[in-house]
């Protein structure tokens, strides 16, 4: 699904990532983790083609996501709120999302309906503004647009940050629902060592740019992050 080869991203004379290689297959839900400034942000951005990679290649299904924009009909993302429209209601910006991936309207409001306990009565028919709901609020619209479509890739930065604990357990449900389909690759950064180990198959830690481990997720996985985390303090 995902390769990297000779990734490097640098800004002057400061290089904020350095990853020789890596490979995430199809149907993984794969987990990254991280201190602030460790170049989880980056390293996404460069899989979206939203920053240009110093040196080095990002494929995904074998095309160069640089070189061909093929790879985005099947993708979804939520990274922040840049991604949001601020002056549009939730149910606009979700139609608007729909219109773009060949979803109707009377598709988009049957999967609204499926999120109403994760909504919680705060997002639809408020007649509010994207702009003017809680962080919480719009990182919830953020991450339900990115399953409008059914897309085969999802990367989601920090899903869990501003969000209640109920919504936080609903989220990593849905999660780990999406991830039993075998065709659905899902990429999840958080600082959350917990959440991160219940729902991802997969875990890597990115230290200063550069990937210091990788763990297929165990029993142990939870506790192995914790002493290596408590060791940088």
């Amino acid at each position: 699904m995902i390769r990297i080869e000779q990734l490097t991203k640098r800004y002057g004379d400061t290089t904020v990532l350095d990853i020789p290689a890596l490979e995430i297959p199809e149907g993984q839900i794969f987990g990254l983790v991280g201190n602030n400034g460790a170049g989880k942000t980056t390293l996404f951005s460069l899989f979206l083609d939203l920053i240009q990679a110093t040196e080095g290649t990002v494929t995904i299904n074998g095309i160069e996501v640089h070189r061909s924009e093929e790879w985005k009909a099947k993708t979804a993302a939520f990274l922040d709120d840049s991604f949001l429209i601020g002056y549009l209601t939730p149910e606009e910006y979700f139609y608007f999302i729909g219109e773009l991936r060949g979803v109707s309207k009377p598709q988009v409001d049957e999967l609204m309906d499926s999120f109403s306990d994760f909504f919680n009565d705060e997002i639809l028919n408020q007649k509010k503004y994207i702009r003017d709901l809680s962080k919480g609020n719009q990182k919830k619209v953020g991450v339900v647009a990115t399953f409008i479509g059914d897309p085969e890739l999802l990367i989601l930065d920090e899903p869990f940050a501003n969000l209640d604990p109920t919504t936080q357990i609903r989220l990593k449900e849905l999660l780990v629902e999406k991830g039993k389909d075998i065709q659905k690759t899902i990429l999840i950064s958080s600082h959350d060592i917990q959440h991160v180990t219940e729902v991802c198959e997969r875990i890597a830690v990115l230290e200063k740019g550069t990937i210091v481990q990788d763990h297929k997720t165990s029993a142990k996985t939870q506790k192995e992050l914790e002493a290596f985390f408590s060791n940088q303090t």
